[in-house]
């Protein structure tokens, strides 16, 4: 099979090009040239920029897929679609959870629950406007292409070099072990999708020349915050007590905390009868924490700061920082 991914050396797109290779598939990549030019070697390399409508790589070649990973906004898909026109086979987005309707859905909801307004006036991408966006670009990929369109809606993926710090914050805190301030509720359910499983989904999906969307959750067993916080710790070999502080002044969307439960509570059966493997939430966190102390554990950008955490379990004592 010939795959074309747009965008294929940062996360999702490298684990969807390393499972592909593992399959036998012969990979393309276009993009930017700017991230993880050392991997892939041996790849044809398309050079082009989406943000300045740069698709001229793409005017020659035939695929039998395209696995979209950097679109984000209508012209992103529009542009790549009028490039390729009918050189490709099926197109799968990937998209996101974000899509849904925020309220008037409950636990268990599959892939046919209400999706957001679709938003085309605006590029800025925010909370309000990034599911918005997302559901424009799915709805332009299904007019075009038909039956020969695949949509993958991963809810938070995590695993080996994760540009985000929502799982990561977690791993590294529970590895310190001792007394873990969560401002939030340790019973809330949350849903960890890891990255090579969304990567063998999206390739068993082009495999199978399956149309339709999916929902690419996980773990396969439901776990709340807390159960994953101690599995973390348990996978560190550390102990870990989790003391709920207050999350007055704390910053919006803190490493995990959702206060909207259903929408960690969506339905995997479609992507799981498709293919969507179960990797074990303890593997998942083994492999992050190996790669972040083999990275040198960089500062992260979400979370507590130590100093900032002693301070919140100090405000839950009633004492002072330093008490």
């Amino acid at each position: 099979m010939r795959i074309l991914v747009l965008g294929g050396t940062s996360f999702v797109g490298r684990a969807v090009v390393e499972d592909a290779l593992r399959s036998g598939a012969d990979v393309t990549l276009f993009g930017r040239g700017r991230t993880g030019t050392g991997l892939f070697p041996g790849l044809t390399r398309l050079a082009g920029d989406r943000d300045t409508d740069d698709y001229s790589a793409l005017g020659q070649g035939r695929w039998d897929a395209v696995v979209d990973v950097s679109g984000y906004v209508p012209r992103h898909v529009g542009r790549a679609m009028d490039a390729l026109a009918d050189r490709v086979g099926r197109y799968l987005f990937i998209s996101s959870n974000a899509v849904y309707r925020r309220s008037g859905v409950g636990p268990g909801a599959d892939e046919d629950a209400p999706r957001r307004t679709p938003v085309r006036d605006t590029e800025e991408l925010v909370e309000e406007t990034y599911g918005p966006l997302k559901v424009a670009c799915e709805d332009d990929v299904v007019a075009r292409y038909g039956p020969r369109a695949t949509v993958v809606r991963p809810g938070k993926v995590a695993g080996p070099h994760d540009p985000s710090d929502m799982f990561t914050y977690w791993v590294r805190r529970a590895a310190r072990g001792g007394r873990v301030a969560l401002p939030g509720d340790a019973d809330q359910p949350v849903q960890i999708v890891d990255s090579r499983d969304l990567a063998r989904l999206v390739v068993q999906l082009l495999a199978d020349d399956r149309p339709g969307a999916y929902n690419a959750v996980g773990p396969a067993e439901p776990v709340t915050l807390g159960g994953l916080i101690r599995t973390c710790a348990q996978v560190a070999g550390t102990q870990v007590e989790i003391v709920p502080v207050s999350p007055d002044g704390v910053a919006p969307f803190f490493p995990l905390v959702r206060d909207n439960w259903p929408t960690q509570q969506r339905s995997s059966a479609r992507a799981r009868s498709a293919g969507l493997p179960a990797t074990p939430l303890a593997v998942t966190a083994a492999d992050v924490l190996a790669w972040d102390r083999g990275r040198g554990e960089p500062p992260l950008q979400s979370g507590f700061t130590p100093e900032e955490e002693r301070a919140a379990l100090a405000r839950h004592r009633g004492e002072a920082p330093n008490g």
